[in-house]
């Protein structure tokens, strides 16, 4: 059977940094098999070894999926020179390699699914798997059931090719009393083209003011979480994931 440092056990299963398990180790905070261990070279099966750590029994987790309701203000990247990344929201979560599965601009704000699992994020973005993407859109102006159908049927927005078919709702029109108005419309797209939200409502005259995804596949946001929050997805919605 593989073994591996027992430092690396503990720090790939989401215990905090190599230093920060080696200050555990010193402390006299883990247990092998019963057997207090103060060395962080101690090799040990994953497999068949009894690894306590603070009183708590740790088991090896390979990969780790949390939903991340982002708030405005962070961009969606591991790391930026210039701005705060959606990774610095989840700090003191466990994993490793932790990365954002697609991009959510800047000012927009909603779902976001963040994980070391690159095969199921490669999945989840795959043009060909087309996996539904819904958002909240606050706009300029009255959309009418004419761009709604422009919107569902295709529209140019500087590629080769229209948009492919998309499911557009109306929620309401909100006049305002300098005679413009404000339109709320739910938006679900198969695809995930560079400001594609925000070209398709230019595209029909409506610019975009709000921004919020909603859905990704069968992942849906859960409304208790506030802005900035996050917590681990539940087995539920990691098994429906992996069957997009």
């Amino acid at each position: 059977m593989k073994t591996v440092r027992l430092d690396k056990f503990l720090s790939d299963a989401g215990l905090g940094t190599r230093s920060q398990v080696k200050t555990f180790l010193k402390k006299g905070a883990v247990s092998v098999n019963g057997t207090v261990v103060l060395k962080p070279e101690t090799k040990i099966c994953p497999e068949t070894d009894a690894v306590i750590c603070r009183g708590v029994p740790v088991t090896h987790t390979e990969f780790f999926y949390y939903m991340l309701n982002k708030p405005a203000g962070f961009v969606s990247a591991t790391e930026d020179k210039s701005a705060a990344t959606v990774l610095s929201l989840l700090k003191d979560a466990p994993g490793r390699g932790l990365f954002p599965v697609g991009r959510l601009d800047k000012d927009t704000e909603g779902l976001l699914l963040i994980t070391n699992d690159g095969a199921l994020a490669h999945r989840l973005l795959s043009p060909r798997h087309h996996v539904e993407k819904t958002y909240y859109v606050r706009a300029a102006g009255s959309v009418t059931a004419a761009d709604l159908e422009k919107l569902e049927s295709g529209v140019e927005i500087g590629e080769k090719a229209l948009t492919l078919p998309a499911k557009a709702k109306l929620l309401s029109v909100i006049p305002s009393p300098e005679g413009s108005a404000v339109s709320e419309v739910e938006l679900s797209i198969c695809e995930g083209k560079y400001h594609q939200v925000k070209r398709m409502f230019h595209a029909i005259g409506a610019p975009v003011l709000f921004l919020k995804r909603l859905s990704m596949g069968s992942l849906s946001l859960d409304e208790n979480l506030a802005p900035g929050a996050f917590r681990p997805l539940t087995p539920e919605e990691i098994a429906a994931l992996k069957k997009e």
